[in-house]
């Protein structure tokens, strides 16, 4: 397993790093969190432009045919730069499983969708916010010509600004929770589809989704009926997996903040990185940077070339939600009052990291999945 970047890896990079340090200032920033809509369609098309929204798709579907590993580099660069916008759900958890379970003809029609610019989010979690299969009430009957959906998803990312919805509903009882369970794409605007935007602690855009009785036609269901539970739980790897990738950025970032911070700021006569408590904070930090990176990175890999990663990739989701805590914590620390303070960019990387730990799992979630395969 060699985790060295190529050239092309290199590249992307910086041209990344370069663009976001551009296009998404922390003013930016700011200002998304208080917009209505959440992200800047402008940003969106001119990532779109770069290939960035199709980069893990084949050719075939106007993608970019990268690699998770490169979409992780992208990932971590969206992180570090507090990118808002419907990234993930659209390109990695939407996208990736209609790659992965649709039919050619709906990869056809998805897939350039979503690389010029469309956005498909993913309504999975309910009332509870678990990601268990138990946790799944919403139903989808047989109606007419298809299906009809009742239920309420919560978290759902961006849905209020979102042209379909990938939902997860109930067609039949099992003898498991895992059975019965079914996967849709959903447009957005259908009647019987209302969506509220949830106030968090990230100032990201959950919402709450309401689906009450929306038709669906047989075309839009995804794989077979009542097998859908095995593509979810790949999904939620995926998505564990950028999101670990999105930590590990902000996390980096925080850690040059720090140590900038540390080699300028004076006190007693002398900068405050000269003083042993201050140093072991910044190694502290470097320590779990890179503990983050090569977990995360792992799980790429795994994932990247189809072979099993349930483990590995709760292993990086379990150590990099604690470890974006620890880092953002001794960042805070090392710049004291000022840290903590609305208009200092600190805080920012706070919120997100806050929100990141649960979502997708929290360390516990995937604690268990760990023991689990260690066959506890």
């Amino acid at each position: 397993m060699d985790l060295d970047l190529s050239e092309d890896q290199k590249m992307l990079q910086k041209a990344a790093r370069d663009f976001l340090a551009n296009e998404c200032t922390k003013q930016h920033v700011r200002q998304m969190e208080l917009d209505e809509k959440g992200y800047s369609p402008e940003l969106w098309g001119k990532m779109a432009e770069l290939g960035w929204l199709g980069l893990p798709f084949p050719e075939r579907y106007d993608g970019g045919g990268g690699s998770l590993l490169d979409l992780v580099i992208l990932l971590e660069e969206m992180g570090r730069a507090c990118l808002p916008g419907p990234y993930l759900p659209s390109v990695v958890m939407s996208g990736l499983t209609i790659l992965a379970a649709g039919s050619d003809d709906q990869r056809q029609t998805y897939l350039p969708a979503i690389a010029r610019g469309e956005i498909i989010t993913f309504a999975l979690t309910e009332s509870d916010g678990s990601y268990e299969a138990a946790s799944m009430k919403s139903r989808a009957a047989r109606g007419k010509g298809g299906y009809v959906i009742s239920g309420t998803k919560l978290f759902v990312p961006y849905a209020h600004v979102a042209d379909r919805l990938l939902c997860l509903a109930r067609t039949a009882a099992g003898s498991r929770p895992e059975d019965g369970l079914s996967l849709f794409v959903v447009d957005g605007g259908s009647p019987g589809v209302r969506s509220a935007v949830l106030s968090t602690i990230a100032s990201d855009k959950q919402c709450e989704v309401v689906l009450d009785g929306v038709a669906v036609p047989e075309g839009n269901l995804i794989g077979q009926p009542g097998g859908a539970w095995p593509v979810a739980e790949k999904t939620l790897q995926w998505a564990a997996m950028a999101k670990c990738a999105e930590m590990v950025g902000a996390a980096q970032q925080v850690l040059e903040m720090s140590v900038a911070y540390a080699k300028e700021r004076v006190q007693f006569d002398r900068p405050i990185g000269t003083f042993q408590a201050v140093q072991h904070h910044c190694a502290n930090m470097l320590l779990d940077v890179d503990g983050m990176r090569y977990l995360t990175y792992e799980a790429a890999w795994l994932l990247s070339n189809g072979l099993p990663a349930v483990k590995e990739v709760a292993m990086a989701k379990a150590w990099v939600s604690e470890a974006i805590g620890r880092v953002v914590r001794l960042g805070h620390q090392i710049h004291g009052g000022v840290g903590y303070t609305v208009d200092h960019d600190l805080q920012l990387y706070y919120r997100r990291g806050k929100a990141a730990q649960a979502l997708f799992g929290d360390a516990n979630y995937h604690r268990e999945l760990i023991a689990g395969q260690l066959g506890l």
